[in-house]
């Protein structure tokens, strides 16, 4: 932190978004993991509603984020044998990943100095926090560390967070 400011998000392709900026806006989303594994899998039932949204969050210039972790987990689930019925090659799931970065509002939150102290604090409010969601904790770290309080996910247990607004991509834009 400079001055007492929050680091802003960065952005590749334009200035980086400011956290007071972002905090005042309503359609900042962070989008998780499943999201993406839906809108990518046409075997799955919520393949159309996710792929609307990703659609519809590509074409939209507004500020939209990814994770590394995400991204990863994204390339482990659609390569994964034992998950899709035919599993993507590594080179086509990292493609995906490099055109939906490509788009004009996305981009990826990456860990800032406030990091640790970020985390620290999450796991004093949230003492109960172990195990597997300790993948769901990162994400939701770097998204409070960046102001941003909304993520499009079909997952329930970021609903535990209580920093953060669940947006489910089947619910209406």
């Amino acid at each position: 932190m400079a001055g007492g400011t929050q680091e802003p998000a960065r952005r590749r392709d334009a200035e980086p978004v400011a956290l007071h900026q972002a905090e005042k806006r309503n359609d900042v989303l962070l989008f998780d993991t499943n999201v993406l594994v839906y809108a990518a899998n046409r075997d799955s039932t919520l393949h159309r509603p996710c792929r609307r949204r990703l659609g519809e969050a590509r074409r939209d210039p507004s500020p939209a984020f990814l994770t590394w972790s995400v991204c990863y987990e994204f390339l482990r689930v659609t390569t994964h044998p034992r998950v899709l019925a035919s599993p993507w090659k590594a080179r086509d799931a990292c493609r995906s990943v490099s055109d939906l970065l490509a788009s004009p509002g996305f981009d990826l939150l990456i860990a800032t100095p406030r990091h640790q102290s970020v985390l620290a604090q999450t796991l004093s409010e949230l003492p109960d926090l172990r195990g597997n969601v300790m993948h769901d904790v990162h994400t939701a770290v770097l998204m409070r560390e960046h102001g941003i309080s909304r993520i499009c996910t079909r997952d329930t247990a970021f609903r535990r967070f209580p920093f953060l607004t669940v947006v489910d991509p089947l619910s209406a834009s």
